[in-house]
């Protein structure tokens, strides 16, 4: 297979200007380039642009593929809304990174799988991860912690210093891990967080709260005019700048005394999530194998209680003299004398057995076929 790639960049806060579009061009002949959004797919060669200065100078979120197995997601955030310093405990060397311009933070988040499998549909992620950017600014930071839980899924495949796993704790636990947001879930598919240590970390996760109603005006005019002059005189300029599409949220949040997700210390190694996430998908497998073990052991019981219907079936497939149906005769007539002996009643099977022999003796491919299958009664 031909190497594949696949680049998405997507403005969200601002649409590009016909400048800025013009100025991309020159980065490639073939991308679809609009106000808001840049596509390329390559097959062969590679794309001459820095998606990390694209997001920096351009986009608020980028998505990049390929068929080798790296999914790569960007965002851009108002260091306004998010802080380096809140971040940095969700970092993991090489999949979850942060920097700062000089008015965003930027998230760089990678997911890496060597075995080169291609998810169908997943170049359509885009629209539905940059959700995320909004959640983000609203203080929820379940996000990062997925993030954080993909970069140690993919560590734990290393062959790194078990006492380093011992020694890195968790970084705090937001609230809601159980119930994540459709970006969140989007996030969490994209950056293949394995189930078992989402449900492990999940454990430790607070509830969310429930979310409070829209306020209406006899309920923000007197929160508004209790406002000090100078936050009045900065969040109107912000509004007329319009930069800020979240600001209305902000604002809303600030009115009314809204603490973002609360999220619990991390007190969890490495290790500890890692060994439980292992014993969990043991104990879910060793489930799934009961299963499947009762079911077998149901089966026979189930094909004796069918044993008449069965012998019909055998007699009208036979009654066709045709090589195809005597081939499927045989085949139910192995499950049945299998179950008949499972339940005690093979002298049964093998005298009714011997009797159909008899019956059609001048049969030659139908009783060759049953003694291959050592059916003779």
């Amino acid at each position: 297979m031909s190497e594949y790639q696949y680049y998405e960049f997507m403005a969200i806060d601002r649409p590009l200007t016909c400048e800025e579009q013009e100025e991309l061009r020159s980065l490639s002949t073939r991308a679809r380039i609009t106000a808001t959004s840049f596509t390329n797919e390559y097959q062969w060669g590679n794309f001459r642009g820095d998606p990390r200065r694209m997001v920096e100078q351009y986009y608020d979120a980028h998505l990049y593929l390929t068929n080798w197995g790296t999914h790569q997601v960007i965002l851009r955030v108002p260091k306004r809304q998010v802080t380096q310093r809140a971040v940095e405990p969700y970092c993991v060397d090489e999949y979850v990174e942060a920097w700062t311009t000089k008015a965003h933070l930027i998230l760089d988040l990678r997911s890496e799988d060597e075995s080169g499998d291609w998810d169908e549909g997943a170049e359509d992620s885009l629209g539905t991860l940059a959700g995320v950017r909004a959640e983000l600014a609203s203080g929820d930071h379940r996000a990062l912690y997925l993030a954080w839980l993909s970069g140690i899924g993919a560590w734990a495949l290393q062959d790194d210093d078990e006492d380093e796993y011992q020694a890195t704790l968790e970084p705090p636990v937001p609230a809601g891990l159980d119930r994540l947001t459709a970006p969140q879930r989007a996030l969490a598919d994209f950056l293949r967080v394995d189930a078992d240590l989402l449900a492990v970390a999940a454990q430790a996760s607070p509830p969310a709260p429930a979310p409070r109603k829209r306020p209406g005006k006899k309920e923000l005019a007197p929160l508004i005019a209790a406002l000090p002059e100078t936050e009045k005189n900065d969040l109107l300029l912000r509004l007329a700048l319009g930069d800020e599409p979240q600001l209305g949220a902000e604002l809303l949040r600030r009115l009314r005394g809204e603490p973002p997700v609360a999220t619990v210390p991390g007190q969890r190694s490495v290790a500890e999530l890692l060994d439980a996430a292992h014993a969990l998908a043991t104990e879910r497998r060793q489930g799934a194998e009961r299963v499947r073990v009762e079911a077998r052991a149901k089966k026979p019981a189930a094909l004796a209680a069918e044993e008449e219907a069965i012998w019909r079936a055998v007699e009208d497939h036979v009654g066709c003299k045709q090589a195809a149906r005597y081939d499927i005769a045989v085949a139910l007539l192995v499950e049945l004398r299998d179950a008949c002996d499972h339940v005690g009643r093979g002298p049964e099977f093998r005298q009714r057995l011997a009797a159909l022999r008899d019956r059609y003796r001048h049969l030659p491919g139908l009783l060759r076929r049953l003694d291959d299958r050592a059916l003779r009664g």
